[in-house]
């Protein structure tokens, strides 16, 4: 689950460093930067979609453990719906705070204006990008790891052949890849609700009145998974607000290593959605030591997939530079991330295991505390004090060093729900 899962949450952020790359190969430095404050803005929007489908997931994945698969598919079409709605809302909430929200980033002159005319272009198709998370989120629900791994897969092809001829050929810079990313999110929205159709009864027959209802049983998990899942965006626009002092190469590389990360450890982004339905199914058969086993398993996967990681980063760190035409001190950030900095990530896993773990287990609001003191306390000090020490680098040390302190204590308050949830099971 976590393998398959992995390669369709790559997907998703492989879009994103695919748009980087041609974007870069304009040798535009504005254009640059602007995708750079502009990935900021669209990390809210996806955090958005991925809280959602953990929700739907969630009930799905009970429904299914309970063998109802009449009521799967109802939970499974509310959640659909619900999410095209509210994504609809979203998006145009953001589109009007636009010019407020890249201003607040610290982009200015030239790059503010190609950074908010990407945006514009782009964020729009919101509702299709929460479409194709939350369906693929509903396969995962049924153990269909393989199809929902496509989802997200198609989309990236689909980009893939869509950037070049949008950005270089036709010469539509970043209009361009906006466009390409409306191409790629209607195909995974495409590609999340043809198999639900075809291999799983397809859809209920939900009223006005039924969605509705089905939202409180929906936002009862997505609501704090979707507040947990914005503490990253938020961390990640503070980071960026800071290194923003230090001028368009230290942006330009920030950004260049923000989508290394979930590219190379996709795996570890993806144990979240991977865990979180087999979790739910084994809580639904009232199989705590099962989940128990999961838990521990999945940090030990984590660790591992980290350190061999960490290991290709740093022998391949020469080449990721010259890809994006890196130089000054845009390449010493992409140094600096494949070097010893990706290890840490590590306590980031622990993070991910232990947020999966409670959303599943009835504690899904520790999940939220959790994720905002590590993206608030567990960052913005480090960062602005060795950023005062080693400049933007020392921005990207601090923003890592957090990471360790609220690893360990997410795993230790995890351990906690599972034991009551455990307790509570047996009696």
């Amino acid at each position: 689950m976590s393998l398959t899962s992995s390669v369709g949450l790559m997907a998703i952020f492989v879009v994103d460093l695919i748009n980087m790359l041609y974007i870069s190969w304009l040798q535009d430095p504005e254009k640059t930067a602007a995708i750079g404050y502009a990935g900021a803005v669209l990390f809210f929007t996806t955090a958005f979609g991925i809280g959602l489908s953990v929700g739907v997931s969630a009930l799905v994945s009970r429904a299914v453990g309970a063998r109802d698969m009449a009521l799967a598919r109802q939970r499974a079409t509310e959640g659909l719906l619900l999410g095209a709605g509210f994504g609809a809302a979203f998006a145009a909430l953001v589109w009007v705070a636009l010019p407020w929200v890249v201003g607040l980033l610290g982009a200015t002159g030239g790059t503010a204006e190609e950074a908010l005319h990407y945006l514009r272009v782009l964020i729009p198709s919101q509702p299709l990008l929460m479409i194709g998370m939350i369906g693929a989120g509903v396969l995962r629900a049924h153990g269909d790891a393989r199809r929902g791994m496509m989802v997200t897969v198609w989309g990236a092809v689909v980009l893939a052949a869509l950037d070049p001829v949008l950005i270089l050929w036709a010469d539509m810079g970043l209009t361009g890849a906006a466009l390409a990313g409306w191409g790629s999110r209607a195909a995974i929205a495409g590609m999340a609700l043809w198999p639900i159709w075809r291999h799983y009864g397809g859809f209920g027959a939900p009223s006005a009145r039924t969605v509705w209802l089905a939202a409180t049983p929906i936002f009862a998990i997505s609501g704090p998974a979707i507040l947990t899942q914005l503490a990253t965006p938020v961390g990640q626009a503070v980071v960026t607000r800071m290194v923003a002092g230090y001028g368009e190469a230290a942006v330009a590389g920030m950004a260049i290593a923000g989508r290394l990360t979930p590219v190379a450890f996709g795996i570890i982004f993806a144990l979240s959605g991977a865990v979180g339905p087999i979790i739910g199914q084994n809580l639904g058969a009232r199989k705590m030591d099962r989940v128990r086993r999961v838990f521990w398993d999945s940090i030990l996967f984590a660790g591992l997939v980290i350190v061999a990681m960490s290991a290709l980063l740093f022998l391949a760190r020469g080449a990721i530079a010259d890809a994006f035409h890196a130089e000054g001190q845009t390449r010493d950030l992409i140094y600096l991330f494949c070097g010893p900095l990706s290890l840490l990530f590590f306590f980031n896993g622990l993070i991910f295991v232990a947020n999966a773990a409670c959303n599943n287990l009835g504690a899904a609001m520790q999940s939220t505390m959790v994720n905002w003191g590590r993206h608030t306390i567990g960052t913005v000090p480090f960062a602005w004090a060795l950023g005062q020490w080693w400049g933007a680098e020392g921005v990207l040390v601090g923003q890592a060093v957090g990471g360790v302190i609220f690893g360990i204590l997410a795993v230790w308050l995890a351990l906690r729900v599972v034991d009551r949830v455990a307790a509570g099971a047996r009696v």
